[in-house]
């Protein structure tokens, strides 16, 4: 066939490709495009399919995440305060021991926290001893360090060197390991097994 011929040809084809769309399809489909689109046609409503079940997905777990925040929030807000509200009675009304005060500590050069900052702290005063109490839900080695930090503040601004305890429902190991080198006294509610 001459170069013309070809040229003519071609021509023709891609005319009809443009203005028929009878022949488009036929020629798609001698060519294997309907199998192709289809393919992609299916490939697309999975896509779509996955993307609902992944968004369900996400939700029911950004649902999860809030009950468990909202349970953990409850757990800690309640142990935490049922045993400073337990350990002021025992201290004051049943040993007689001495009082239990909330203290409110101004920590100017960033000790406890490296920043300045305002510190809360449980005192237990009975005689010339003070105790700082921390009563934690779970104590971690963080939890140590830090009632270690807030005794050095309170010496700081008291002048008195206190006693720190600090009372816990679950104890980390290495809370109990760093706790002597501290100075910190690690005691849990919760009884140990045999």
């Amino acid at each position: 066939m001459a170069s013309l011929e070809k040229e003519a040809v071609k021509r023709l084809i891609l005319d009809l490709v443009e203005s028929d769309r009878e022949f488009r399809y036929a020629l798609m489909g001698v060519l294997g495009y309907r199998e192709i689109l289809d393919r992609i046609t299916r490939l697309e409503e999975r896509q779509q399919r996955l993307e609902e079940r992944m968004a369900r997905l996400e939700e029911e777990m950004r649902e999860t995440r809030r009950v468990l925040a909202a349970i953990a929030h409850r757990f800690g807000v309640i142990s935490e305060e049922g045993l400073r509200e337990a350990l002021k009675y025992v201290v004051q009304e049943v040993l007689g021991a001495g009082t239990v005060e909330r203290r409110v500590l101004r920590d100017d050069e960033g000790i406890v926290y490296g920043h300045p900052s305002v510190v809360e702290v449980d005192v237990v005063v009975r005689d010339r001893e003070h105790v700082l109490v921390e009563v934690k839900s779970r104590v971690s080695r963080a939890d140590v360090a830090e009632a270690h930090r807030i005794a050095v503040l309170y010496e700081r601004l008291t002048g008195v060197k206190p006693r720190v305890l600090v009372i816990g429902g679950f104890v980390d190991p290495q809370a109990l390991e760093l706790a002597p080198r501290l100075g910190v006294e690690v005691r849990s509610h919760v009884p140990r097994g045999p």
